[in-house]
């Protein structure tokens, strides 16, 4: 029998508990690849469910409903096989599973165990890992179903499977096989990070090489649930090298990608297709994605957006900018409108811009020319509504109202936060009726730089549907407004790339700059790393970057990161859900957790 299969891998956009999205996207999957002939289809895991389910695993009925679906994907099976992910429920305990369904038939189900528990993964909240070397049979409708660690023969090859985290921990399921396999399928759900791309395509070829097999590996895509992006790599590797790698980040319902391999000869085709070039451009798709698909599967109407002119607001119009424009080339007018469920009013990216993103500079007193004319001309230049209006009035009443209450004048001298912070939280109301007003989602513009240390005030420039660059440093967030402006075309950028980054909320005589208020952004970018990312104590931290700054500026430094750090815990817990772009976030929901009341390093501060 000639043992040359064409081989498939599809990454799928999928929504928790959106049955039909759900459903609709794995059935397209099928069909496209029977058009293909394909002969072996591997999509992604927990596809039938969505990934990102949480705490709806613990609930029987979700099992129930998704044995249900499954029933309904192995009538779809006929001249193909599939692996497809769902929970399974056996004797009270929970599994995270991938059937493969041949020719209308369930031949097996796989169950991982190595269950996803660090950064932003709680799997073993909601599932129960399988014994390694143990098989059982699993009922479906009186049938019974090899269950558990098990190897599969179909058309003359030997399939092993892991899912997902089973790969990236030791003492794998595929080194405790007893026959040798000639594919291993991955069915996986694996996040964005920066550069994470990499890693997965160097564990493919390795993996093929070890197991001297052919492995497949098929991601989730898009922003699924709200935190996490899911960049739809489909890798497939043969005895140490890649012959197939597909486009990733795209804004499609589903992306396959196909090899036929010959696994006598090692003569196989390569279907590879081109890599971002680095984190900058990385940032433009996944952000992009994660705002599109947010706003369609929140049903919202657009976005709207406080736009001060300054860096982090003009980065959120740009993406969003970015994410309509690529959304358009790549699945135009009709499609869209059909993701967003609402007529479209114009053709071009500006004019959809005009309808999807409203814009709005408010200024007060202590408001300058400059970054007026940047938001000004940001918002034209891409097509964007722009309003603007002076919040004075309402500041002025404010003020007056305390003092009358409080029997005294406030002053710069006496009151420099209180004064601060009651312009940005006068921005809110009318910002949020806007928002209401259009039914748009309201973009918060904190970043993480701002997050590690309270730079941000609550219920001010926080306050928003989600945070979109909450996930990302200041630092960052600087180059890419330069990168976006010279190689994404965004020429409306040239102000504010010219502007030293400032909150505006002091007198224009006060000089206010945002390094001035805290410290170096790349400084504090590079505390913390070490602090956070690398969990270093104060004394860790001075150690490992002494070598860069002056003995004395760092340790005030530190010592200002970590005081401001412990203080604030309590800000980061309110902020808008914001999306994981690094290898790290501070975002307590997904990531770090930590104590909203604590002892504030202080022991720790002294000894350095």
């Amino acid at each position: 029998m000639s043992r040359k299969l064409k081989l498939a891998g599809a990454c799928l956009n999928q929504t928790p508990i959106d049955w039909e999205n759900n459903l609709l996207n794995i059935k397209s999957a099928i069909d496209e690849a029977k058009s293909e002939g394909v002969d072996i289809l591997c999509l992604p895991e927990l596809c039938i469910t969505g990934y990102g389910c949480e705490d709806l695993f613990l609930s029987e009925w979700l099992h129930e409903s998704a044995l249900d679906k499954l029933k309904e994907i192995v009538l779809l099976t006929t001249d193909i096989a599939v692996t497809v992910g769902l929970p399974v429920r056996i004797d009270g305990k929970n599994h995270n599973t991938t059937a493969f369904i041949a020719d209308g038939e369930i031949k097996g189900i796989y169950a991982k165990q190595k269950l996803a528990n660090d950064g932003v993964h709680y799997e073993p909240r909601w599932f129960t890992p399988w014994p390694s070397g143990k098989t059982e049979t699993f009922k479906i409708d009186g049938e019974a179903i090899p269950f558990g660690h098990i190897t599969l023969a179909h058309k003359g090859i030997e399939i092993g499977f892991e899912i997902c985290e089973d790969a990236w921990q030791p003492d794998r399921p595929c080194e405790h096989l007893n026959t040798k396999v000639d594919l291993i399928l991955n069915p996986s759900a694996s996040h964005f990070a920066f550069g994470k791309s990499t890693f997965r395509e160097e564990l493919v070829i390795k993996s093929s090489h070890q197991f001297d097999c052919v492995y497949l590996y098929a991601n989730l895509l898009g922003n699924e649930s709200g935190r996490m992006i899911y960049d739809g790599d489909v890798l497939i590797g043969q005895k140490g090298r890649l012959i197939g790698r597909n486009h990733r980040l795209w804004f499609h319902d589903y992306r396959l990608l196909t090899v036929e391999v010959d696994f006598d000869n090692d003569t196989s085709s390569e279907n590879i297709k081109p890599h971002y070039s680095d984190r900058k451009e990385e940032f433009a798709h996944a952000a992009g994605l994660a705002l599109f698909d947010y706003c369609r599967k929140s049903r919202s109407k657009g976005f709207v957006l406080s736009l001060s002119g300054g860096a982090d607001s003009s980065t959120i119009a740009a993406l969003v900018s970015f994410a309509i424009r690529t959304a358009l080339d790549q699945l135009g007018k009709a499609e869209l409108e059909r993701k967003f469920g609402f007529e479209l009013t114009g053709d071009t990216a500006k004019e959809i811009t005009q309808q999807l993103l409203t814009t709005a500079y408010q200024a007060t007193k202590n408001s300058s020319e400059a970054t007026f004319t940047s938001a000004k001309n940001l918002a034209e230049s891409i097509g964007a509504t722009f309003y603007n209006w002076t919040i004075d009035d309402g500041v002025n009443h404010y003020q007056s109202t305390i003092e009358g209450a409080i029997g005294r004048k406030l002053t710069w001298e006496q009151d420099d936060i209180t004064l601060q912070n009651i312009q940005a939280r006068s921005r809110v109301p009318i910002i949020w009726m806007l928002a209401n007003l259009e039914n748009k989602l309201l973009l918060a513009t904190s970043n993480r730089s701002e997050g590690d240390v309270g730079y941000a005030t609550m219920d001010g420039d926080t306050s928003g549907s989600i945070s979109p660059i909450a996930g990302v440093d200041k630092h960052f967030i600087l180059q890419w407004l330069k990168y976006a402006e010279k190689e994404l075309g965004f020429s409306g950028l040239k102000e504010v790339n010219a502007l030293t980054p400032t909150a505006e909320l002091r007198p224009e005589d006060h000089h206010q700059t945002d390094e001035d208020d805290l410290m170096p952004y790349e400084v504090l970018m590079k505390i913390e790393r070490e602090a956070i990312l690398k969990g270093k104590s104060p004394k860790q931290v001075y150690e490992a970057l002494k070598g860069e700054y002056t003995s004395e500026y760092l340790k005030n430094w530190i010592r200002k990161f970590y005081q401001l750090w412990t203080r604030n815990q309590w800000k980061r817990e309110r902020f808008a859900p914001s999306f994981h772009f690094d290898d790290f976030n501070i975002d307590p929901r997904s990531w770090y957790r930590f104590p909203i009341l604590s002892g504030g390093y202080r022991e720790e501060l002294s000894n350095i």
